[in-house]
């Protein structure tokens, strides 16, 4: 009688465990699915139509605000090298892909030692924007790195540099460099400043202004390095690329722009990627010698300001028939 009782026992405390369990798996698998934001609803915007003019040659990088319907900032894009994270433990250097630059770690600290490329192994910044996926990585004090400085819009090469990351704190970099003959040299300090994503430099010797403060625009307009995975070679590209403060991207290539709306927000996976938008929204077509615009390639961006805005492009050449002026509608959801 008490070997049944105690087998009673036995068998409703595992029918006890067993249910906890699904009633744990349950939970788990419901906390996996996808969450709904919490979106109010509002009455959309107009359907906006704007052109960015970067010039046939692309020389122009143009940042751009979805919610003013503005251009806040435009700059020549050879005018900067290097860009210094300048959060207070941020310690990030981006090369100007817009110019096709790469860097290669000289493996050494003697900065007068280095006078050539032979042997070195050069890299780009990935075209996702990653901050933890660039050329200039993980750098130590007084770590050098020879600098290939690209192409400017004419396809004349802007030559090498040698530079040298002495130190870095809350507050500011400090950087040594010069030409690899040693000619140029200069010794500088980069400050940070949090009201921008980075603090930029040309190796020219001198601080440049290029983005607008980082709450202030969405997407910029610019030509820039990607990696092509499948066969691993790097090309410089033409198209959009969006801030890495706080925008983010979906990508709705199997609805029409007008059906889009601010349901779809809680449809669409969001990417934080800087290149979701990209530049393959066109093509080249060999045979008439034009672009060819995918207008149904939309997407969803949610903006600095938290607001979603879709977005699609209709055309890449201006009134006069020359390209590099990218005609985009959108229109806030």
């Amino acid at each position: 009688m008490l070997i049944m009782i105690r087998n009673n026992i036995l068998y409703n405390v595992q029918q006890y465990i067993f249910q906890g369990f699904l009633v744990l798996m349950a939970l788990f698998f419901y906390s996996c699915e996808k969450e709904e934001l919490p979106v109010p609803s509002h009455d959309p915007g107009d359907v906006i139509t704007n052109s960015i003019k970067m010039e046939s040659d692309y020389r122009n990088q143009l940042f751009f605000d979805l919610e003013t319907n503005s251009l806040v900032k435009q700059n020549h894009k050879v005018i900067w090298d290097l860009g210094f994270e300048t959060s207070p433990s941020g310690n990030k250097i981006i090369l100007n892909g817009s110019k096709f630059m790469k860097a290669a770690n000289a493996q050494t600290s003697s900065f007068n030692s280095v006078t050539d490329t032979v042997g070195l192994t050069f890299k780009i910044d990935m075209p996702s924007g990653s901050i933890d996926s660039t050329a200039i990585e993980n750098w130590t004090p007084n770590d050098v790195y020879v600098i290939d400085r690209g192409y400017n819009e004419l396809g004349t090469h802007q030559g090498f540099c040698k530079i040298e990351f002495l130190s870095v704190n809350a507050s500011l970099y400090v950087v040594h460099f010069s030409k690899l003959d040693g000619t140029n040299d200069f010794s500088m300090t980069i400050p940070k400043d949090i009201n921008y994503n980075f603090t930029f430099l040309s190796l020219n010797g001198n601080l440049v202004s290029v983005e607008p403060p980082k709450e202030k625009w969405d997407l910029t307009f610019t030509q820039f390095t990607h990696y092509y995975y499948n066969d691993g070679m790097t090309y410089l590209v033409t198209g959009c690329l969006s801030n890495r403060n706080k925008v983010e991207v979906a990508q709705v290539f199997d609805k029409n722009f007008a059906a889009i709306t601010l349901n779809d927000v809680n449809i669409y996976s969001f990417s934080k990627n800087s290149n979701t938008i990209g530049f393959d929204w066109k093509e080249y077509d060999f045979n008439t010698g034009t672009y060819l615009i995918f207008s149904n390639q939309n997407y969803i961006i949610k903006s600095t300001e938290g607001k979603y805005f879709k977005l699609h492009f209709i055309d890449f050449y201006d009134t006069f028939g020359v390209k590099g002026t990218p005609t985009f509608e959108f229109q806030e959801l």
